[in-house]
């Protein structure tokens, strides 16, 4: 059972419709900003991990690894293909995190060190 909320169709758990059954652009916007929130969501938790790992590293030139680099990209590489998502943008896009999260844990780790 689906009911409106602001314009947008909604599931009754008060969740967007799945894309495959949106009608409108309300309900695809709906569901993009659901999506949102959670990627949002799920990068507070990833950069909670680059925390500590800024607190578990000892040495600061371990904050960077270019081999787990590789590695985080090959895994999200095969999860889009699995997922029939582009890999080049997915790629891209993991590019910038990664590198956004090293920075990110560069500073954390400097400010644990003072």
């Amino acid at each position: 059972m689906s009911t409106l909320f602001n314009g947008a169709a909604m599931q009754s758990n008060d969740q967007p419709l799945s894309a495959e059954n949106c009608s409108n652009m309300a309900g695809v916007r709906a569901g993009v900003d659901a999506v949102d929130l959670a990627l949002v969501d799920l990068l507070a938790r990833r950069f909670a991990y680059m925390d500590a790992a800024a607190r578990i590293k000892t040495e600061r030139c371990a904050v960077r690894d270019e081999a787990r680099k590789r590695q985080v990209l090959d895994n999200v590489i095969a999860a889009a293909q699995q997922h029939g998502v582009p890999t080049e943008i997915v790629a891209q896009l993991w590019e910038q995190l990664i590198e956004a999260s090293i920075a990110y844990e560069m500073n954390s780790w400097d400010g644990l060190r003072g």
